[in-house]
């Protein structure tokens, strides 16, 4: 899969806050996510990413 820094997506399992929508921060081998509701940020390995990814919610290219 081919993502860029500033897209959010959509992931299979909610935050604790309720938001499934993140924003990419930094791509590679390890993203950081950064949530669209509380604006918390997370390291999420990309094994993990490519298996919950649902979708793009808008693509900043």
């Amino acid at each position: 899969m081919d993502f860029k820094v500033g897209e959010v997506i959509k992931m299979k399992k909610k935050h604790p806050c309720g938001a499934n929508e993140w924003k990419l921060l930094r791509v590679g081998m390890d993203f950081r996510l950064q949530c669209m509701k509380c604006g918390r940020e997370v390291m999420v390995p990309r094994k993990l990413v490519e298996k919950n990814f649902r979708g793009y919610i808008s693509q900043d290219v």
